[in-house]
């Protein structure tokens, strides 16, 4: 059984939301303090964390952060905020969603389903040993979910390693943001493009030696990314 933890400030979203997971099936704590939530999240082992970002204590964005640097497990965040500004930020800190406020307990359930079952169809127990992929330099390691540039390895979020894995294993193909959202994401991209733009300014930032002159993940314009070999 899949254990989520819902860190969330207002009791009654809160006690929604675990009621609609439970009856999916899911294992659910909640936390309704900022700083209560990040500790436990750290200290505890979750699936998935449904994280607001509005929290009394300390923010969602900082808590995002801190379990980024420890964990590598889905990150939905949650708020009422609907600036792209802060979409952008949070996915930038590594969260793997962002959905805004209000939303029906069933899309949540539904999303967060997808993000599990992504997850586990990347790193279950069925992968090979040293499933490696390889081009110019870059060495992704798929079953530990390292990449090394050159030689040294590069931190990349659950996401970041999701979508550069794709395109490298697709190279010289071109994706629409679209597609490529549908493929890491499991979901409709309608309003979520910049989801795909800040991942992909992430990992350029990681693999190019000049993230303004990409050798690696080109942009096509007016229609979306390739990977380049």
């Amino acid at each position: 059984m899949s254990k989520i933890l819902i860190i969330e400030d207002e009791e009654a979203i809160a006690d929604l939301e675990k009621d609609y997971l439970e009856l999916s099936g899911f294992e659910v704590k909640i936390c309704n303090a900022g700083d209560v939530g990040m500790q436990t999240a750290l200290a505890e082992d979750f699936d998935l964390i449904v994280l607001d970002l509005m929290l009394p204590g300390v923010d969602g964005f900082e808590i995002c952060k801190s379990i980024r640097e420890e964990k590598n497990i889905p990150i939905i965040m949650v708020s009422a905020k609907k600036d792209d500004i802060d979409k952008i930020r949070g996915l930038g800190l590594g969260a793997d969603d962002y959905m805004t406020k209000p939303f029906s307990p069933s899309e949540l359930v539904a999303r967060v389903k997808a993000h599990l079952a992504r997850y586990d169809r990347l790193v279950g127990t069925g992968q090979k040993v040293n499933d490696v992929v390889e081009i110019r330099g870059i060495r992704i390691d798929k079953t530990a979910r390292r990449v090394m540039v050159d030689g040294e390895e590069k931190a990349f979020t659950g996401k970041e390693f999701d979508l550069l894995t794709f395109l490298a294993e697709n190279p010289n193909h071109v994706y629409t943001k679209e597609e490529l959202f549908r493929e890491i994401w499991d979901m409709d991209s309608i309003g979520d493009i910049a989801t795909v733009t800040v991942h992909i300014k992430k990992i350029r930032e990681k693999i190019e030696y000049d993230s303004a002159k990409p050798q690696y993940i080109e942009t096509i314009w007016g229609v979306g990314y390739r990977f380049k070999i």
